[in-house]
């Protein structure tokens, strides 16, 4: 497995009325802030994809906002206080272990997103009470467990198969532990 990284607009209470009607919305009460790969709740900040990026990224339709170097990635961050800087695998087959130069990353649980439209099933699809309940949600939108988040992957496809949002990658998401007044990359 690869890491690929990302960075991504923090949502959270600092966040005011768009939390308040998120909040109100889902339900998710007990949310202190959301870490998703949700591409309308937590967009890349870096939108655009300049011609400079090509060697960094992943060449992979729909995926091309997720890099390959993470140091090309943290020089183009323009506010580190305001960014998600993550760690992720795509579809891991087992609970991925970091190598040790990755450590400055810290493990925050797994996210079921949509693949066509970048939606997360867990925290911005209305809930699948079915499949899981919002209360089973850490408190930044995650399932913290790798057979709880495969179950409820396999789940949402067996009885939601017409549900677009349903038919969803599993990625683990690692956040790098960052002081905000230092660079965007731990060392």
């Amino acid at each position: 497995m690869e890491p690929w990284f990302i960075a991504t607009e923090t949502f959270s209470p600092s966040d005011g009325k768009a939390w308040q009607n998120f909040i109100d919305w889902s339900g998710l009460s007990h949310l202190e802030e959301v870490v998703s790969l949700d591409v309308s709740l937590s967009p890349s900040i870096l939108r655009e994809i300049k011609p400079d990026y090509w060697a960094h990224i992943v060449k992979q339709d729909k995926l091309l906002r997720f890099f390959l170097d993470l140091d090309f990635l943290a020089e183009r961050i323009p506010d580190p206080s305001k960014t998600n800087l993550l760690l992720v695998y795509r579809n891991p087959s087992l609970e991925p272990d970091l190598p040790a130069h990755l450590r400055q990353f810290v493990f925050l649980g797994y996210d079921l997103v949509e693949l066509a439209t970048g939606i997360s099933a867990l925290s911005n699809c209305g809930g699948f009470p079915d499949v899981f309940s919002g209360t089973e949600l850490s408190s930044v939108g995650l399932i913290p467990s790798y057979t709880r988040a495969k179950q409820i992957q396999t789940k949402l496809r067996e009885l939601r198969p017409e549900e677009l949002h349903a038919d969803c990658d599993l990625w683990a998401i690692f956040r790098a532990n960052v002081n905000p007044t230092s660079s965007a990359v731990p060392r």
